[in-house]
């Protein structure tokens, strides 16, 4: 009798929770659990990118058709978005002049919440004359969308976003033929300490700055506990000195609201401080209060629904305002002008969208 031949047994059946044998279905459906959850979490990412540009890019039919959506890009390959509004005056052969605006955080440029919204500088650039230029924060450069003032990195010449924006303005220069003379930039919040982040490191690109509800160049050195432990005096010297071979008293226009209780009044008023010390040093290189300038205050009264403000205006000897302050005390932190549209925003106090541009008209840069 031949030996028995070895039979194969199967391994034990899968088993189940309760120790029973696992069905087919229920080990399909455990595979196919990891898809679902990828593809949940795909369409979430997407979403929320898609979400997040149009937060910071709008819609197409956002846009007239005078708005020109443009990116420089600059020698590092760093992509800066911004939009440029052409008024009707524009014919390709006359340089017009350039007004910047620069948005504050949780605003964009011309996105949800934008800065043209809330400026209306378009429909003044149509009547006057001139390009509007709304650059827009790159996202997720800043978690609520701020332009990083604070960051030391952004406070020099040909680093940062200070060269992106002056890279910016000069591409709308070229691509336009606007008055290179003439680019002006406002700015609101974060971007206001752009601006004069600009005026500091681009004096010779940018004419005017206009500043509303911002702060001193290096203001992130300032203890908002204890301010006078670094007088506006100090940071006045450094913003000279980051200016060098190209110094100039650059003319600034500050907007400030006394129920501001984002940017202190304390702020503005250490900016015309901190400004003179920069107009100071320019003349002579010393600090010698030298040129003197004379400080005039016209009032404006409270008329219908607008409430009251004061603008001083702080000329040199030749009687040119090289800075001027306007404060309101009843504007909280916001953009003030009639007609504005977005969070951060006023239509009952001084127009700035107006009187930034008639501050720019009287000054073109060397």
């Amino acid at each position: 009798m031949s030996p028995a031949t070895p039979v194969a047994h199967p391994g034990p059946p899968d088993s189940a929770p309760d120790g029973g044998p696992e069905q087919p279905a229920v080990r399909r459906r455990r595979r196919r659990w990891p898809w679902v959850v990828g593809g949940v979490v795909g369409i979430l990412a997407a979403t929320v990118t898609v979400l997040t540009l149009v937060f910071q890019l709008g819609l197409p039919w956002w846009n007239g058709e005078d708005d020109h959506n443009h990116v420089h890009v600059a020698a590092d390959g760093t992509r800066q978005p911004y939009q440029v509004h052409l008024p009707p005056q524009h014919d390709g052969g006359t340089a017009l002049p350039v007004m910047m605006a620069v948005h504050g955080c949780g605003m964009t440029g011309y996105g949800w919440n934008s800065m043209k919204g809330s400026t209306q500088f378009d429909t003044l650039a149509d009547r006057e004359g001139f390009i509007v230029v709304y650059p827009t924060q790159r996202m997720f450069a800043n978690s609520i969308n701020c332009w990083n003032s604070d960051d030391p990195r952004n406070q020099v010449r040909g680093s940062g976003e200070a060269a992106l924006l002056a890279g910016v303005a000069r591409d709308v220069v070229e691509r336009y033929g606007a008055d290179p003379g003439r680019v002006h930039v406002s700015g609101a919040s974060s971007g206001a300490g752009t601006a004069v982040i600009l005026g500091v490191t681009y004096p010779d690109v940018f004419a005017t700055v206009t500043s509303v509800a911002g702060g001193e160049y290096g203001l992130n050195q300032v203890d908002p506990d204890d301010p006078d432990a670094t007088p506006p005096s100090v940071t006045g010297r450094q913003a000279w000195a980051q200016m060098g071979e190209r110094a100039r008293a650059v003319p600034l226009l500050i907007v400030q609201g006394g129920s501001d209780d984002v940017v202190p009044t304390v702020v503005g008023e250490r900016l015309v401080e901190h400004w003179r010390t920069v107009v100071d040093l320019v003349v002579d290189d010393a600090l010698d209060g030298r040129p003197e300038l004379v400080a005039d205050t016209v009032v404006h009264p409270a008329a219908g629904d607008r409430y009251a403000y004061e603008r001083t205006a702080y000329r040199d000897p030749d009687g040119q305002v090289l800075i001027e302050h306007v404060y309101a005390d009843e504007l909280a932190h916001a953009w003030s002008t009639p007609g504005a549209t977005g969070i951060f925003t006023d239509t009952a106090g001084p127009d700035a969208t107006d009187i930034a541009w008639r501050f720019a008209q009287l000054h073109d840069a060397p």
